[in-house]
């Protein structure tokens, strides 16, 4: 059973840097899985969007998002850098296979003064 566990979120002030992780557990995130990993966010209002490990990122977060990944201890992390109040929302870890997309429960990430 695949799980995603995300952590790391939390109240950081505009300018400052967060890192989110993603315990994955039920799959294999090696290089060479089929498992392909990625990281989204969802604001109040608004639709979920892909933020790192794909084509198609938004430019808001080109040059301030960066995901790396820890296979033997099957974390994902997210490294985001000068922030802004736009950057708020839920984060969640996705794995997808083929058809199928894995979801976590997301961490809240509030950027504020």
């Amino acid at each position: 059973q695949v799980q995603l566990v995300e952590s790391g979120g939390g109240l950081v002030q505009p300018g400052g840097s967060l890192t989110l992780s993603c315990a994955a557990s039920g799959l294999t995130i090696s290089t060479y899985s089929d498992y392909f990993m990625s990281w989204y966010r969802q604001a109040p209002g608004k639709e979920r969007e892909l933020v790192a490990g794909s084509i198609g990122i938004p430019d808001s977060v080109k040059g301030r998002f960066t995901m790396s990944r820890d296979n033997g201890k099957q974390i994902i992390n997210l490294q985001m850098d000068n922030l802004s109040p736009e950057d708020t929302a839920v984060y969640y870890c996705n794995a997808r296979k083929d058809s199928m997309h894995y979801w976590g429960k997301g961490t809240l990430v509030t950027v504020s003064p």
